[in-house]
């Protein structure tokens, strides 16, 4: 059985409002608090003004701001979870959403069932209810406040790059190849090239600084979370 989520404020950011009103009731029919915004600039003023929204789900196409310029602009100091929403079903422009920051991008037409089946898994990892906390010399996992510090200083992650470092760490000392990265990381979420994985690796053990080593590449294979004595 699935674990019920907590009720989470969802800011919905789509210039249609058919499309705003279809997401926002089969949200609240799932217990969930929905604010709505029809645009780019909206949902940038709605952003800065609310400082409790739990995950957003932003369309890419709009006037005014688009939403790749909004994920951008909410990265520079947020790692609320997103769940981008488009048309636009190039791989290229796929690949640019993750690189900018989104946990999710979904291409229009989409069930609205799977978008909340998406949502719901988001919260479950980011609003989780019990307290959980990996400690390693130097580096500190806390899974409930969704943080993670070095030296006691809290980095920023995105949600990919906290489920990745937390993903190698809870299994130290186990080499990791790509696609067992790719299946327990992004599972079902991304359809792209593996390499994102070494993308994302390279930002960790930048943002860890001198405990970047403890991501070690194992050549031909992927990659090891080893702590050094």
């Amino acid at each position: 059985m699935t674990t019920a989520v907590t009720k989470a404020k969802i800011l919905v950011v789509d210039d249609e409002f058919k499309m705003r009103r279809l997401i926002r009731n089969f949200l609240e029919v799932n217990g969930h608090v929905v604010i709505e915004a029809s645009d780019g600039e909206e949902a940038l003023n709605i952003f800065y003004t609310t400082k409790d929204i739990d995950l957003i789900i932003l369309d890419v196409m709009m006037p005014r701001v688009n939403g790749f310029d909004v994920l951008m602009e909410i990265r520079a100091s947020s790692s609320v979870p997103v769940i981008m929403l488009t048309a636009r079903a190039q791989e290229c422009d796929e690949i640019m959403g993750y690189d900018i920051g989104a946990d999710q991008y979904i291409t229009k037409p989409f069930s609205f069932k799977v978008l909340v089946a998406k949502v719901e898994a988001i919260l479950r990892r980011t609003m989780p209810q019990q307290t959980e906390i990996l400690d390693f010399n130097g580096v500190s996992i806390d899974k409930v406040a969704h943080a993670v510090y070095v030296d006691n200083e809290e980095i920023y992650l995105s949600v990919k790059e906290f489920d990745l470092l937390c993903y190698l760490a809870e299994n130290q000392g186990i080499t990791l190849s790509r696609e067992k990265i790719l299946d327990n990381v992004w599972n079902f979420d991304y359809f792209g090239d593996a390499r994102t994985i070494d993308t994302h690796v390279t930002k960790l053990r930048k943002k860890l600084g001198k405990y970047g080593m403890y991501l070690s590449t194992v050549r031909g294979i992927g990659y090891k979370f080893e702590v050094s004595q």
